[in-house]
Parts: C-alpha cells; sequence; structure tokens
C-alpha cells in the first residue's frame, strides 16, 4: 500500500471531486488507519477492525468517484456492488458472499497487472523471438545475399521500433478456454474451461493471420502467461483483498425502506433479510472462493445511498453498529457546477474539447457561458429530478450536439458564450425565464 497521510490522501482527491470535504476527511482518516494498522504487531492488528462509512447524499454528487479514486489512488482492489442487486438467502438471485468474491477476482487482476508489467521485457524478448522466425525466411527470399545474423538483427531492431506492426504475419497463438461458469453452493465459480483444460494438459494453438502489431501483443500476453506464477499471484491477491480490499455498496437506502424493522410482511421483509444476510460478512466472516478462503474481518465497507425516503436508521440496529462513520454530501451549487465544468483534471469542458479538436474543431467556452450552463443546471436539479453533476452532462450533450455532428476534419474555431447557449438550450432557457413570473 501506498504511503499517504490523510492531507496528501485529501489533496488528491480534490484534483477530481468538488466540495465534499467531510466525506473526503473521512475516508482519508480510513485509509490512513490502514497504514498505522499494518505498522502494529501481529497481535495488535487482529485486534483493529476498520471503521466503515456510509455516505449519505443526492446522486451524481461523488459518492461513488470518492470510492473510485480512492482505490486507483493506492492501487487497492476495490469492488462497487449495488444492494439492490442481491435477494436473501433461499430466493433466485445473488448471494451476498458473491461481492466478496468479485473482490478477489479484482485483486487477481490488480496482482497480475503488476506482475505483466514486471515480466514486460522478457515476455517481449520472447515474442520478438518468435515474430523474427516467422519474418527471417521472407527476408531471406528478399535478400539472399545478407547474412542470417545480420538479418535477425535487422527484423529485431524494426520490430521493437514499431517499424513492421502493419506488416502481416500468420503466427500460431495460444486459443483462451470456453468460459462456461457454473456455481456451487458456498465454493464460489467454478470454470470448466479451465478444469477442463488442466485434465488434458494440452494447449489448443490455432494458426491466425494478423498484423505485426496485434500479434505483438497477443505473443506478450502468452509469454506474460507462461513466466507468471500463478499460485505466487493468487496468494497475493488473497492477501490484498483481505487486507486492503474496498467493498463500495450502493443505493443501500433501498434495501432499508422506511420503518424496516417493525415489518410484518411484503417487501420490507425481504429487504431486512438482505440485510441480515450483509450483516455477518461486514461483522467478519470466512468466505470460500476459487481461489481460497478469505476473511473478511479487515475489508473497508463503504455504503452509499441518497436516503430520500428512509433515513440511516431504518436499516437494522445491527448493520447501523457496524458502520460507525455516517456522513451527509451536499447537493451541488451553481458555484460548484462553475467548478467541475473548470476545475478539476478531467473537468467537461476540458474533455469536449480534447474530443472535437480531434475532427479539428477549436472550442473555447466564455465565462458568462460557464456560468450559464451552470445556472441552467441548478434550476433543472431544483425544479425536476435532481440527478447532481450528472445534469451537466446531459446540457452539454444538447449543447454541443450539432457541431459534433457536423464536425469532421475541417478546422473550425467556435466560441461558445451566452447568446450560443441560450440559443442552443432553448427550451431550459425558456423554463427558468418563465420561473421568474411564477410567485
Amino acid at each position: 500500500m501506498e504511503l499517504f497521510t490523510p492531507r496528501e490522501i485529501v489533496e488528491e482527491l480534490d484534483k477530481y471531486i468538488i466540495g465534499q470535504a467531510e466525506a473526503k476527511r473521512s475516508v482519508a482518516v480510513a485509509l490512513r488507519n490502514r497504514y498505522r494498522r499494518s505498522r502494529l504487531d501481529d497481535k495488535s492488528r487482529e485486534e483493529i477492525t476498520p471503521k466503515n462509512i456510509i455516505m449519505k447524499g443526492p446522486t451524481g454528487v461523488g459518492k461513488t468517484e470518492i470510492a473510485r479514486r480512492l482505490a486507483k489512488l493506492v492501487k487497492a482492489p476495490l469492488v462497487k456492488v449495488e444492494a439492490t442487486k442481491f435477494t436473501e438467502v433461499g430466493y433466485v438471485g445473488r448471494d451476498v458472499e458473491s461481492m466478496v468474491r468479485d473482490l478477489v477476482e479484482a485483486a487477481i487482476r490488480l496482482v497480475k497487472e503488476e506482475r505483466y508489467e514486471e515480466l514486460k521485457p522478457r515476455a517481449t524478448k520472447a515474442a520478438v523471438d518468435k515474430l523474427v522466425k516467422v519474418i527471417l525466411p521472407i527476408r531471406k527470399e528478399l535478400s539472399p545475399d545478407v547474412p542470417e545474423a545480420q538479418l535477425v538483427e535487422s527484423i529485431s531492431e524494426e520490430l521493437m521500433d514499431g517499424k513492421l506492426d502493419e506488416m502481416q504475419v500468420e503466427v500460431e497463438v495460444s486459443e483462451p478456454p470456453k468460459t462456461l461458469q457454473m456455481n456451487a453452493v458456498g465454493q464460489g465459480e467454478i470454470n470448466l474451461g479451465d478444469i477442463f483444460k488442466q485434465m488434458s494438459g494440452a494447449q489448443h494453438k490455432k494458426k491466425r493471420k494478423l498484423y505485426v502489431k496485434d500479434a505483438m501483443r497477443m505473443l506478450v500476453m502468452e509469454e506474460s502467461d507462461k513466466l507468471i506464477d500463478n499460485d505466487s499471484v493468487n496468494a497475493e491477491a488473497l492477501r490484498r483483498a483481505e487486507q486492503e480490499g474496498i467493498i463500495f455498496i450502493d443505493e443501500i437506502d433501498k434495501i432499508a425502506g422506511a420503518g424496516v424493522g417493525s415489518s410484518h410482511g411484503g417487501p420490507d421483509v425481504s429487504r431486512e433479510g438482505v440485510q441480515r444476510d450483509i450483516l455477518p460478512i461486514v461483522e467478519g466472516s470466512t468466505v470460500t472462493t476459487k481461489y481460497g478462503s478469505i476473511r473478511t474481518d479487515f475489508i473497508l465497507f463503504i455504503a452509499a445511498g441518497a436516503f430520500h425516503v428512509s433515513d440511516v436508521k431504518d436499516l437494522i440496529p445491527e448493520l447501523q453498529g457496524r458502520f460507525p462513520v455516517v456522513v451527509t454530501l451536499d447537493s451541488l451549487t451553481k458555484e460548484d457546477f462553475v467548478r467541475i465544468l473548470t476545475e478539476p483534471s478531467n473537468a467537461l469542458l476540458k474533455m469536449y474539447s480534447a474530443l472535437l479538436k480531434v475532427d479539428g474543431v477549436d472550442l473555447k467556452f466564455t465565462k458568462d457561458a460557464i456560468e450559464r450552463i451552470a445556472e441552467l443546471a441548478s434550476f433543472e436539479n431544483t425544479n425536476s429530478e435532481n440527478i447532481g453533476a450528472r445534469r451537466l452532462h446531459s446540457l452539454i450533450e444538447k449543447l454541443l450536439t450539432e457541431v459534433s455532428f457536423e464536425a469532421h476534419g475541417e478546422p473550425i474555431e467556435l466560441l461558445v458564450d451566452r447568446a450560443y447557449v441560450d440559443s442552443h438550450l432553448a427550451k431550459e432557457y425558456q423554463d427558468l425565464d418563465l420561473k421568474r413570473y411564477i410567485i
């Protein structure tokens, strides 16, 4: 786990998420406590469990983005699940243990990516050697008087420099096993393709005609798979999922329901059943996966929900007790929208400008245009469904539909000012103007 102070974590989150200081500070402290715990002796570590968090606030204000950026920041395994997808034990649907199995799969991918990066130089060399053998006969025909050693060196250099990327070659590549999945009760998922592959002991090969760049990519992956120690990957992935994993449970308010604890029938009983199934996972239990068993005691759980028609107190008391930190995220204001449009590293206007630049459009926004877009977004959220920053995506798409359709590579300079915004978002403008006369 990379070392960041809480202040540094908040500063990193500020690059992508506007406002929500309380939520950022809470997750920063939770993350730093993981590092602090890792520095303790084994006996003390066993006694310290994460302080799970509930983020309460309307949609589109940054709840999911905080968790996603957090995981990227520390390269921790993270899985996002929706509480509404789970069903009580005994009913058809996803069981709650599947979220832990998904976390292990995320950890496997994370560790494999790191190992592939470490093995890339060796795997690339092996892939180049294979391609040289394929291309060498062709070169020999073209240059019969050149010594073979010289041809091999020349081909290797050209392959490494990407000069042969568009050349077509016929190479033999491995075919991935068919992924027919079955569920075994209490055992997670079983991949029959992997089982048959292990039983046969053979790897199916197939000759394919590919461009060199595609053949190189496939051969590098194939060589990396040969070099990688899967047992080591699985062991490290289980350790990371167990000690550093983050499970983000979205829409937890949808399984709360007003007065859920006092219900005696109907859908509220099912919701309470899902909560009771989630409880042992959050409290700490052992879940069996196809890579081995994993304890959930030290996984950090972050739950989120809008809680429009219910409240955190409507969750069963035992589950509330396992989420001691509750933070409220604020609704976004016009000023927040202005900042969202311009300040973050992935600000909307920067992204759309970059996209349209591909087709020769030099897109610029005036200050009053940005304020007008923010004003319309704030109005729409106040007077219809409040979808937070997602409203900006909707407005920008409408605003730029015409130029996005017409752009085809010819250089165009487009200055978006307030008048342009009003003319292209006429309906939203009329609704806002009409609002002034309603008492």
